[in-house]
């Protein structure tokens, strides 16, 4: 049985928070309950509504959000609701009873061209992933089903996985007017069908968790805590939306040399280099003066 992580997330509205897992808890689903009558589907749901506090429970995908009543503040109770929250997902309790009088949650899936020619950017409008993740070969799919399926496309090159969107690179023998229609229909229709895209029975280090990600950044020395700041922040939203991502991996303070690692669209792109010198050199520099000369690019 997998065990669940929980992070304690702040939303813009002070009286809902957001207590999420390190992995899918729904299937692409989502849920609101008003009461506790309305949480007959959710075992989940129905025992929060026992805590005098919580207004309305939220479940979707990979978090459970809670609004509260005003008798109390979140600072004093959040670590009580996150622990609670962990041990039953930790017991095997049930979220959602499932229904066979359910709908399938409709799914839409658009390609976008992204500035490496030979990938292609799927974007669904459900979340499939908690983290990135990258395959490149069908080796590297045990605990990836989808990954696996899109493998046996003689054209699929590798594969890259992120929040909303999949990310394929293809082999030269075939063009995107000839098979984007192809790929877009089965990853719409797999997602639309609720199959696993990583398994639940995946091993931790397939996909790194939030404590694990804080746990290594406060072990950094300041210069790298923030060049991975400015990573997060001015970079990585900008080669996301092109498909890619990128991994801040070493700093060398006696060389001044940055190491970043290049996954997705971005990894073995030919205008990644000039992305490098103009942009994120270049910005690393400008705002870390004195402590950065060169940006390295390692394709993932």
């Amino acid at each position: 049985m997998m065990t669940y992580s929980i992070s304690i997330i702040e939303t813009s509205n002070p009286t809902i928070l957001k207590f999420e897992a390190d992995s899918f808890i729904t299937k692409h689903e989502s849920f609101e309950f008003n009461n506790i009558d309305e949480a007959k589907s959710s075992p989940l749901a129905q025992q929060l509504f026992y805590l005098p506090f919580v207004k309305k429970v939220y479940i979707s995908n990979n978090f459970v959000a809670i609004e509260r009543y005003n008798i109390v503040e979140w600072k004093d109770v959040q670590e009580e609701v996150s622990k609670q929250i962990e041990d039953y997902l930790n017991s095997g309790g049930l979220v959602v009873t499932s229904s066979e009088d359910r709908k399938k949650v409709p799914v839409t899936v658009y390609a976008e061209s992204t500035p490496n020619p030979s990938v292609l950017k799927f974007v669904a409008n459900k979340k499939l992933v908690t983290h990135s993740h990258e395959f490149t070969s069908i080796d590297d799919t045990k605990y990836a089903p989808l990954a696996a399926e899109l493998f046996h496309f003689p054209f699929v090159k590798s594969v890259f996985i992120d929040e909303n969107f999949v990310s394929i690179t293809k082999f030269d023998i075939a063009e995107w007017n000839d098979i984007t229609m192809e790929l877009r229909e089965f990853i719409r229709i797999y997602i639309e069908n609720g199959k696993d895209i990583i398994s639940a029975n995946a091993p931790k280090q397939v996909a790194k968790t939030e404590a694990y990600i804080d746990s290594e950044f406060e072990q950094r020395d300041d210069i790298s805590k923030e060049i991975i700041n400015i990573l997060e922040e001015y970079v990585k939203p900008a080669v996301a939306s092109d498909g890619g991502n990128i991994e801040f991996q070493s700093y060398d303070a006696q060389e001044k040399k940055v190491k970043v690692i290049l996954q997705g669209a971005c990894s073995g792109c030919p205008s990644s280099t000039f992305t490098l010198k103009n942009g994120i050199e270049n910005m690393l520099k400008e705002m870390l003066k004195g402590h950065v000369e060169t940006v390295e690019a390692i394709n993932g």
